[in-house]
C-alpha cells in the first residue's frame, strides 16, 4: 500500500532541491529526485515492495510540479513582452508553450526514473537499520 504524505513530501523536496541545486550547482540537480525518492519510501509506512513505486511517484510529481513552475514563470514574461513588441510577443509565446512542455515532460521522464532508485536506496537503508 502506497502512503501518499511520504509521497507528497518526498514530491515536494523533489522539487524544491531539483530547483534549488539547477539554479546553484548544475550538474547535482540529479540529486533532488534521489533524495525526494530516498526520503518518501525511508519514513513512508508502506512495504519494500512498494518503494520503487513511490520512488517514482516522487519524480513523476515533482516533475510536474517543476515544469508548471517553468511554464507560469515563462508566461509571465512571454506576457509581459507581448505587451510591449506585439509580434514578438506571439512567437515568445509559443516558444514557451514547446520549451515547458518539452522540459515539463523531461523532468517527469528523468524525476521517475531517479526517483525509483531513491526508492530502492530508501527502501534498503530502512530495512538495514541505517
Amino acid at each position: 500500500m502506497i502512503d501518499w504524505k511520504a509521497v507528497g513530501v518526498g514530491s515536494l523536496i523533489n522539487a524544491v532541491l531539483t530547483i534549488v541545486l539547477t539554479i546553484s550547482v548544475f550538474p547535482l540537480f540529479f540529486m533532488g529526485p534521489i533524495i525526494g525518492g530516498l526520503v518518501a519510501t525511508y519514513i513512508g509506512r508502506g512495504e519494500k515492495k512498494d518503494a520503487p513505486v513511490e520512488g517514482a511517484l516522487t519524480g513523476i510529481i515533482g516533475g510536474l510540479i517543476i515544469g508548471i513552475l517553468f511554464v507560469a514563470g515563462f508566461g509571465a514574461l512571454s506576457a509581459i513582452i507581448g505587451l510591449i513588441f506585439a509580434k514578438v510577443g506571439l512567437v515568445a509565446g509559443a516558444m514557451t508553450l514547446i520549451a515547458g512542455l518539452f522540459i515539463t515532460v523531461f523532468s517527469i521522464f528523468l524525476g521517475g526514473v531517479l526517483g525509483t532508485v531513491g526508492g530502492f536506496i530508501g527502501a534498503e537503508i530502512r530495512e538495514n537499520g541505517g
